[in-house]
């Protein structure tokens, strides 16, 4: 028989209304028959939501309010709709916070350490049952240039959560340069197939991966390791927002257009300028590419 690749997920039914001071680790392993559902390179999935109730992140209050409490940095607004870069460095509307599958007047806000929550549930499933298991935190996200969501891991212990084929060749011979599965938010992904947004279903299991899971002992960086650093995305303001930002020239807003670009791009952006075009907008392209106007012009007179 050829060898087969397989991944299995499920999702129990039966968890409880979790409360703030819950014993999560109870909870789970009671959902999955006291571990008796659980092996050795198994990933444990829950949610967000859940991981918040149980340290006590829901409250009652307004929603606008909780949202500026957990933004750093508005990223993008249409209308009513902010993109924020929140506490954890999280891309994302809202910042996190959450209105559903909570009692009316509640919010919930993601977990203050995920990665914490996540390798605290790890140790506890591997001090009550024995078993060595990966446990990933979930929460669903949109996508740029795509409709729709999906779910992503927010935190992680225990799991490889991207694999990195830079430097290896495919089967006819080519080198992979920049392939990076980020393998904690497939299973993610694929976690949230089985568990579904109204089902009651917070907690999934993942088996068929246990080269992801790491020994005991080693929990790994966690999910933070997969957000890009504020300035190293491609896109770190909305496209109004990058104008608006560029032409104010506030030096607090140059750190998410990235690194200074070389001077034959900077060069290259300012050819593209009508004839006749004044300073201010001269200005505004140069700081889109993190130089002041003075530095370029410094730069052309001693060229």
């Amino acid at each position: 028989m050829s060898e087969r690749s397989r991944l299995e997920a499920w999702a129990p039914d039966g968890l409880p209304e979790v409360r703030a001071g819950d014993d999560l680790a109870a909870l789970v392993l009671a959902a999955l028959d006291e571990g008796r559902d659980l092996a050795d390179g198994d990933v444990v999935s829950v949610t967000s939501k859940i991981v918040s109730k149980a340290e006590g992140r829901t409250r009652i209050g307004d929603r606008e309010a909780a949202i500026d409490e957990e933004t750093v940095r508005v990223v993008a607004r249409r209308g009513p709709t902010r993109i924020v870069r929140n506490r954890l460095g999280l891309t994302m509307a809202a910042a996190g916070v959450d209105a559903s599958n909570v009692a009316v007047g509640s919010i919930v806000l993601l977990p203050l350490d995920p990665d914490g929550s996540a390798r605290t549930l790890r140790r506890e499933i591997r001090r009550r049952t024995g078993l060595n298991v990966g446990v990933i935190v979930t929460d669903t996200s949109g996508r740029a240039w795509r409709e729709g969501q999906t779910d992503i891991a927010i935190g992680a212990a225990g799991v490889r959560v991207a694999e990195d084929f830079a430097g290896h060749t495919d089967a006819h011979g080519n080198p992979l340069v920049v392939t990076l599965p980020a393998v904690a938010d497939e299973l993610a992904g694929a976690a949230e197939l089985v568990q579904g947004k109204l089902a009651a279903r917070p907690v999934a299991v993942l088996r068929g991966r246990a080269d992801l899971v790491l020994p005991i002992g080693q929990d790994g960086p966690g999910a933070a390791s997969l957000v890009r650093p504020d300035g190293a995305d491609l896109f770190g303001w909305g496209a109004r927002e990058a104008v608006v930002r560029a032409l104010a020239g506030d030096a607090a807003d140059l750190v998410p257009f990235g690194e200074p670009a070389p001077t034959v791009e900077l060069a290259a952006a300012l050819d593209r300028l009508p004839d006749g075009v004044d300073r201010t907008a001269v200005a505004a392209v140069c700081f889109a590419h993190g130089w002041r106007i003075e530095d370029w012009e410094g730069t052309i007179d001693g060229a």
